[in-house]
This record gives C-alpha cells, structure tokens and sequence, in this order.
C-alpha cells in the first residue's frame, strides 16, 4: 500500500451477509414490481362481461309475428328486428324522392345490405335503434291516417324520421340511414347478430 492508504477487506461472514441483502433486496424489488404491474396488465385484458358484450347474439325467429318490432342489445346498442309485411316491403320499393340517401350511399351498412331493403332477406329489417343525429331511439310510427303521418320511425329527441329500411328522410336533424349491424342466418329461424353472413358458415 501506498499513501498510508488502508484496504479493508471483508470477512467470507460479510460476504455471505452481503450477497444474502443483495438477494432479498431484488427479491422485494421484483415482488413490488410485479404488484404495481399486476393491475396495469389486468387493465389490458377485458373482463368476462365486456367480452360476452361484444359476442354475437342469437335471436330465435319463430315466435316474430309480422309487423311486430323486436328489441334486443349488442354491444351496448339497442338492436331493432322487424318482420315487415308484404305491404311495407312495397312501400320500401316505392317512391324515395323524400329520403335523402335511398340508395345507402353512405357507409352505414354491409356491402350485402346496400339495397332498398337494407337487408339480406326482404321480410326481415335489422337495424341499431339509435338516431344518426344524437344517439336517442326512435320509436316505431304506424300510419294511422293523420296528416303528417308516416310508417317508419321517429326520433321523440329532435324530430328526425326514417323509414322501415332504417333510411333518413329529407329535412330533418339526422344527416345518415340507421346503421344495419352485421349480421347473418344460422337456419331460417335463427338470427346471429354481431357476424357477417359469411363468417357463420
């Protein structure tokens, strides 16, 4: 040594009691890592529920009588399913000088929904039951022969109408059609909303 420098050197005790703090301290450093860890992951992961409301729903449609509204929900969204009459689906075919969309021109449905039915069978309507203009639900309106009145829905928020294939009329708050879910058929009497047609098989 020089300098009347000093070297301290430790004992194989303090070694052992040095590698033995050295361990316990990673040891409590990963164990806290791994609880502040522990909730940030579990955030990424979605929770039973939020995972079924995002599943595809199965509607039976044997008991659906004509004209008769059905309401169900999927993800969060009133789904509307209506068996409409041989005179609504004329109706639909009909005049559609006062829709302002009457060819879906905009993105609002799948591309095997881009018809005047907006469906993929002419009886069977499926919409989201949420106004285009502020996300109220339009109620059903059947004409009952009044003046002003009209067969589709109505919007009790801010006056908006649509008809029986979810398309806007002209002149009122909402700027699109309602938006038709995908969906598909697993048989003639069984709905899956939330699946293309295609991806049911």
């Amino acid at each position: 040594m020089s300098g009347g420098e000093k070297r301290f050197e430790l004992s194989e005790a303090d070694q052992g009691r040095r590698t033995l703090l050295t361990g316990v301290t990673a040891l409590l450093g990963a164990i806290g890592g791994a609880a502040w860890l522990t909730p940030f992951l579990k955030s990424w992961k979605p929770s039973a529920k939020a995972r079924a409301a995002g599943a595809p729903i199965t509607i039976d449609l044997a008991k659906l009588k004509v004209d008769q509204l059905f309401k169900t929900e999927w993800r969060g969204k009133p789904i509307y399913i209506l068996k409409r009459s041989q005179e609504i689906i004329a109706d639909l075919k009909g005049d559609k000088s006062h829709l302002r969309d009457p060819d879906s021109v905009e993105d609002q449905q799948p591309e095997y929904a881009q018809n005047d039915l907006r469906s993929l069978k002419p009886e069977l309507m499926v919409l989201e039951g949420v106004c285009t203009h502020l996300g109220c639900a339009p109620k059903t309106r059947m004409d009952d022969g009044g003046e002003g009145e009209f067969d589709g829905f109505f919007c009790p928020c801010h006056g908006s109408k649509f008809d029986f294939a979810g398309r806007v009329y002209k002149g009122v708050p909402a700027p699109t059609n309602m938006v038709v879910p995908p969906y598909g058929y697993k048989n003639d009497g069984t709905l899956v909303v939330g699946v293309d047609q295609e991806e049911i098989g």
